[in-house]
């Protein structure tokens, strides 16, 4: 069983870190991070800004709890276990960035906006709406990731090879996201504008 507090205090300052990011609202999101046989999961319900290493639990890499009596595990595991069954990932943030939420309800798949965005494979596709905690969301988030190393949709899941990292390519794509919606913004402003003239003339 992992029982290094490290890793631990690690997980729970990530979380912090991405909700003062803004990357994420009170329970809205979720991290985990690969040990071993092991992954340490923020436990359901937790509010990131206020994560701490207690509300960090173990389970095996078959969602069995490592310790019965800890509190459950986030309802998002199965999207976190797949995760790391389809890559070498070592930690998973999965969170619901408001500019990214709000550019999956317009598009499939976010043009690269920023040079920093090609550093996570390039256009970032957006996984299909499900509920959470579904099979059906962690089996198209995953599909979404293949090949990649992040996704937005109704939430945005990153992958990172160290825990230090993860909220770096969540913050790339939630600029570009935003970048490109308020640039869908505009145009949708300017043709308004430019259907008003037409009418005035």
């Amino acid at each position: 069983m992992s029982d290094r507090p490290s890793l631990r205090e690690e997980l729970a300052a990530a979380a912090r870190r991405v909700a003062d990011e803004g990357l994420v609202v009170g329970t809205g999101g979720n991290l985990s991070v690969r040990d071993g046989d092991d992954v340490l999961v923020t436990a359901s319900g937790v509010d990131l800004a206020r994560c701490t290493a207690d509300d960090v639990v173990a389970v095996g890499l078959d969602g069995a709890p490592r310790d019965p009596a800890a509190a459950a595990p986030t309802s998002e595991l199965p999207l976190h276990l797949g995760v790391y069954a389809d890559s070498g990932c070592a930690a998973v943030v999965h969170v619901h960035a408001p500019w990214s939420t709000a550019v999956a309800c317009v598009l499939d798949e976010l043009p690269v906006a920023h040079y920093q965005q090609l550093l996570l494979g390039g256009p970032i596709r957006v996984a299909p709406y499900s509920t959470f905690g579904t099979p059906e969301l962690a089996d198209g988030v995953r599909a979404a990731l293949e090949g990649r190393s992040v996704v937005p949709g109704a939430e945005l899941a990153a992958f990172a090879a160290e825990l230090a990292s993860t909220p770096d390519p969540g913050r790339s794509a939630a600029v570009s996201a935003r970048n490109r919606l308020v640039g869908i913004v505009t145009a949708v402003k300017k043709d308004t504008v430019m259907a008003q003239v037409d009418m005035v003339c």
